[in-house]
């Protein structure tokens, strides 16, 4: 299957903030991207505005022609935001306040009953729901009966043990990525990968056949410090290229 590329640009967003205007755009980021290959746009509007804003938002859904896919915590705020601007895919990630990043896919077993409503309405509506999850059979198998469209594999403790240097963990949390990506293509869904990934780590991820999207956002904004947005996106898609051809 084709593996698609989508672009995360909530960093463009964290530098603009830091320092308060309108520089530099994420909007234009996503141009770029698109320009250059990303097959969509994901953005992650949290509660606190830190990064993307709600003014952001309202001109990606205006302006940019690629499907976005809106990462966002499971309130009503949110849900009421999504609702109003159906969006391609709304992807449901845990929030908390007070990490960096992401820490973790959503334990939707434990937190069913609060969970699974938000899905309903969303998939109601014609959004496609994607819920953030670790690559566990227990939490696929409730992504499934929730009626998820997509279940997107964290891949961050994978990326952490490469950065490490520990081989014996790389190797452990790749099968149980590859066993996960299997696991939800056989109940039906369609399974997406991503959080760390980088040019070292991205070619074991891409190559396992059952997944057909990578989002990627850090490492590429990182990288187009130094390369500029457009080279470092497509020699992404080029390694990702390469590792489904092998």
């Amino acid at each position: 299957m084709t593996l698609r590329l989508g672009v995360n640009i909530d960093h463009v967003a964290t530098i603009r903030n830091a320092r308060g205007g309108a520089h530099p755009d994420p909007v234009r980021a996503a141009r770029q991207a698109a320009e250059s290959g990303a097959d969509g746009i994901t953005a992650h509007l949290r509660e606190d505005r830190r990064h993307i804003t709600d003014q952001d938002i309202d001109r990606l859904m205006a302006e940019i022609e690629l499907p976005l896919n809106l990462e966002m915590a499971t309130t009503e705020e949110m849900l009421e935001i999504a609702l109003r601007h159906k969006p391609h895919a709304v992807c449901l990630v845990p929030e908390k306040r007070e990490e960096r990043t992401t820490e973790g896919g959503l334990d939707v077993a434990a937190g069913h009953n609060h969970i699974a409503p938000y899905v309903r309405q969303l998939a109601d509506s014609g959004i496609r729901v994607s819920l953030f999850i670790e690559p566990d059979p227990v939490q696929i198998a409730v992504a499934e009966a929730m009626g998820a469209a997509v279940v997107e594999l964290h891949t961050g403790a994978y990326c952490e043990a490469a950065l490490a240097g520990d081989g014996a963990e790389v190797k452990r949390h790749l099968e149980l990525i590859r066993a996960g990506a299997v696991e939800a293509h056989k109940r039906g869904l369609e399974v997406h990968a991503g959080h760390g990934l980088t040019y070292d780590t991205v070619k074991p991820v891409a190559a396992i056949p059952e997944i057909i999207e990578l989002n990627i956002g850090h490492f590429l904004i990182g990288e187009a410090i130094f390369r500029g947005l457009r080279e470092a996106v497509t020699t992404m898609r080029g390694l990702m290229v390469e590792a489904r051809r092998s």
